[in-house]
């Protein structure tokens, strides 16, 4: 929404806004109540998600979040928070550009230059199972699109 609001400022300066330009506000307007209670839903449920999907993943390979001597998980788990955060701020303002440019295309390169995009990818696939037992359809129809696209930038 705040990209889509600053590039229509940006085309529209000096003139009115044509209906065709405004259409993606009436949109935004009548997912807005269900976002914010999607919003409001992972706030309760963040670190739920995170533990299981920590579980998952721990389950699967049990040195999973071991570099050498090295216990990640509690990195592991901050980076998951991070994204989990900004993930649901993209949700509330239907903003999923600010998401990729502000945050993912830096974590994409902190993550190829220490070698997680496998993690990554795997991490993101188990969180998208692991939602679909806390949010209902509709509300899994917001987020798993900015989960996919995470998945896809981080990964390999």
């Amino acid at each position: 929404m705040l990209s889509q609001m600053q590039r229509l400022s940006f085309e529209a300066e000096g003139r009115y806004a044509s209906d065709e330009e405004l259409r993606f506000i009436p949109e935004f307007l009548k997912t807005y109540e269900l976002r914010l209670q999607t919003y409001q839903k992972l706030q309760v449920i963040e670190s739920t998600v995170i533990q299981q999907v920590h579980e998952k993943m721990k389950a699967k390979d049990p040195g999973f979040f071991q570099s050498g001597n090295r216990d990640l998980t509690a990195k592991c788990k901050r980076d998951a928070q991070l994204t989990w955060r900004a993930s649901a701020a993209a949700l509330l303002i239907n903003d999923h550009d600010t998401l990729r440019e502000q945050l993912l295309i830096w974590y994409q390169t902190v993550s190829k230059a220490v070698g997680s995009q496998r993690a990554c990818g795997s991490a993101y696939v188990v969180m998208q199972d692991v939602i679909q037992q806390h949010l209902t359809p509709q509300q899994v129809s917001f987020l798993s699109p900015i989960l996919e696209m995470t998945r896809s930038l981080l990964s390999d």
